[in-house]
């Protein structure tokens, strides 16, 4: 159960978020709504804090903060915004999320292969062609 639970916490996490953000009133500012998200996500996790404790000496230091924990708060700012908006004109909340997450999911084979130096397999290359002929069908009006 262990092995899926990170997986499970995944497919809620995300039904609910694409779910929320469809029902954020359109009159309420997206920067006011994303100012209320962080601090709501702030708070919930400093409530998570005990589950994960600093395991060593400086652990917990921003010394040890690279450049990537930046890049992914902008990053996250960048796609809550961007959801938000897709919602307010007019996306269908069963598109939004898999045409974003295909999307990207085929430029990250192509970031793997090119700077992480992933390999892909046989079936790996089939799965990338069914993506991206569902994306092309998907985004057919």
């Amino acid at each position: 159960m262990m092995f899926y639970l990170p997986i499970i916490i995944m497919i809620l996490g995300t039904t609910f978020y694409h779910v929320g953000q469809k029902s954020i009133p359109s009159h309420l500012s997206p920067i006011l709504s994303l100012a209320v998200n962080y601090v709501t996500a702030l708070v919930a996790t400093v409530l998570l804090l005990p589950l994960y404790p600093l395991r060593a000496a400086g652990s917990g230091s921003l010394r040890n903060v690279n450049w990537a924990s930046y890049v992914v708060g902008i990053s996250i700012v960048g796609v809550e915004l961007a959801v938000l908006l897709a919602y307010r004109t007019g996306w269908k909340i069963s598109l939004v999320s898999v045409i974003g997450n295909t999307a990207s999911a085929l430029l990250l084979v192509l970031i793997g292969l090119i700077f992480f130096h992933e390999q892909l397999s046989g079936k790996n290359a089939v799965g990338i062609a069914l993506c991206l002929a569902g994306l092309a069908l998907i985004t057919k009006p």
